[in-house]
């Protein structure tokens, strides 16, 4: 694995492909409590997922406009190390949660990036995806790595929106983030992992020339 580069399986389901994301070397596990979505599980299910994983592997919840109350009652009763917000949620709401918050970005150009400004001390990283009307994340869409590049100004890097094993290596040289996150890119179908490209996607980020 590159030395540098953080690797999160976002949009898990199923045990079994937890266990072997983990075992391929994925350094956070993402679980999406956002019912429109085909990747959303219950509590209860990312809770009985988690519980099967080895030590050491983080887990990420992901939300959306959720209340504070009900973020933190799911992510205690699931387990989770870390909180992602894909919505509109402000800087004092991350404040508020009493936990590491990842925040998420679509980015539409160069016009997203004052929009970090406000959220740097407020939140331990930023993860930046493709803006899609309509679409809180998960576009399965790429967008110009440079803008993710220059956004490292903001704080540590999560880069998102597209990525697969054909070109995550390219994305990583050209964006020199801290981490990756993948979810459509390595399926087979929404919400079940494809283990030949999960495997390709942990190699493609172990041989990639990029850096922190």
């Amino acid at each position: 694995m590159n030395a540098h580069i953080r690797v999160k399986i976002c949009g898990l389901t199923d045990p079994e492909d937890a266990r072997l994301a983990a075992a391929l070397g994925a350094h956070a596990l993402g679980f999406i409590f956002y019912p429109p979505s085909p990747r959303s599980v219950s509590p209860e299910q990312a809770r009985e997922i988690i519980r099967q994983l080895p030590p050491f592997v983080l887990t990420v919840g992901v939300f959306v406009d959720e209340e504070l109350d009900a973020v933190r009652e799911i992510a205690a009763l699931a387990g989770l190390d870390w909180v992602q917000l894909h919505g509109n949620e402000s800087p004092d709401y991350c404040r508020a949660l009493g936990r590491r918050v990842i925040k998420g970005f679509r980015v539409q150009g160069e016009e997203t990036l004052p929009l970090l400004a406000p959220y740097r001390g407020a939140v331990q990283a930023v993860l930046l995806d493709t803006y899609k009307p309509g679409t809180p994340g998960g576009t399965g869409e790429t967008f110009d790595w440079q803008l993710a590049h220059r956004a490292r100004d903001y704080g540590p890097i999560i880069l998102a929106g597209g990525l697969t094993p054909d070109n995550v290596a390219e994305a990583i040289r050209a964006a020199r983030p801290q981490a990756v996150d993948v979810a459509s890119g390595v399926e087979a179908a929404p919400g079940k992992k494809d283990p030949a490209k999960l495997r390709a996607f942990m190699e493609a980020v172990r041989t990639a020339g990029g850096g922190g």
